[in-house]
């Protein structure tokens, strides 16, 4: 458990954004990182997952705490459904998968999010119409000021659209350490009404799919859309779908009939930040090493060189012309460092 000083941060965020953090060090298990933050307690901190959900605009001039708890098992199980526990470090997808090997049901729409499973809860992830609120049962937190490990409830975690407790009340207050998720091991509710699933099955001739005929459908169509981090530098989703009430919405309905959007409830509606963007004209443009991805207007990429400003710079002049056509104001997804 060696801390490096001025340490590189390029192959720690999927932007492939070059930033430097003043100080840095890695932990493989909560014993090291209550060590590390009992003898750091007076340093500025910053804690590191994946890396897949920010956009670094800045070197870190704090220590900076990589997460890298790994391991997976299950702690128990019923004829219906059974817990399991994941580590934080455990690679997103990967863990989809193993899960979907063992016939448990439930994560399968969110297979090939970039990321760690610790960011899934501060997040509430989500894809094709299942967010992590669905199938989260618990997860466990050290606290920062005093390294105690505090247990949280999905009703504690007040999960909203791309929003939980970990973002807003509690926001630097925790490292999340694992987490539980409640699946199905019978009678899984299989989802394929968001989105191109179903017709992507249909290309397949598959009528009755399974948990695996649905992860290979939504791995092909994100495929198809979303480059890789590893080939073209990226954070998924850059920007939320905007909600609006329905009564302010009708109006500018009126205006854009053309619109597409998603009832949620009675009084709200959901508008696809993507087709905004699309409209507005930004959908593979390329503004120097920054730009919009081809097949997908929500994704900004990093061509090789663009600096976190230049990506910022993009996001910002997207979010004042959506709202300068449009009228509706979309939040970035990603957190802005």
């Amino acid at each position: 458990m060696k801390i490096q000083t001025n340490f590189s941060l390029k192959n720690y965020n999927t932007f492939g954004i070059e930033a430097k953090a003043k100080q840095f060090v890695a932990v493989h298990n909560t014993t090291e990182l209550q060590s590390i933050l009992e003898k750091n307690r007076l340093e500025k901190k910053f804690i590191l997952g994946g890396g897949s959900n920010m956009l670094l605009t800045q070197d870190i001039d704090a220590l900076v705490i990589h997460v890298d708890l790994k391991g997976k098992r299950i702690i128990r199980e019923d004829d219906d459904f059974v817990w399991v526990e994941s580590q934080v470090g455990e690679n997103w997808h990967e863990f989809v998968l193993w899960t979907i090997d063992q016939n448990f049901g439930g994560l399968e729409n969110m297979s090939l999010i970039p990321g760690n499973v610790g960011t899934t809860p501060v997040q509430n992830i989500g894809a094709y119409g299942t967010e992590i609120k669905d199938t989260f049962y618990s997860c466990e937190a050290m606290t920062i000021e005093n390294q105690k490990i505090r247990t949280f409830t999905k009703a504690e975690c007040h999960f909203g659209y791309r929003e939980s407790i970990f973002k807003n009340e509690a926001k630097d207050q925790y490292i999340i350490t694992s987490v539980i998720f409640k699946l199905t091991k019978r009678n899984h509710k299989i989802n394929i009404s968001y989105g191109d699933i179903s017709g992507e099955l249909a290309k397949n001739n598959i009528t009755i799919p399974t948990l695996k005929d649905v992860s290979n459908a939504v791995i092909a169509i994100r495929q198809s859309k979303l480059p890789d981090p590893k080939e073209l530098g990226n954070s998924g989703s850059f920007f939320k779908n905007p909600i609006l009430l329905k009564k302010d919405f009708e109006k500018i309905h009126l205006q854009f009939p053309e619109m597409k959007y998603y009832e949620i409830s009675e009084s709200e509606v959901k508008v696809p930040a993507g087709w905004l963007i699309e409209q507005a004209g930004f959908k593979g443009k390329r503004f120097g090493d920054a730009g919009i991805h081809k097949n997908q207007a929500l994704v900004l990429v990093n061509y090789g060189n663009a600096t976190g400003k230049e990506i910022l710079d993009v996001s910002k002049n997207i979010q004042e012309t959506i709202f300068r056509i449009f009228g509706i104001h979309i939040d970035a997804e990603v957190n802005v460092i």
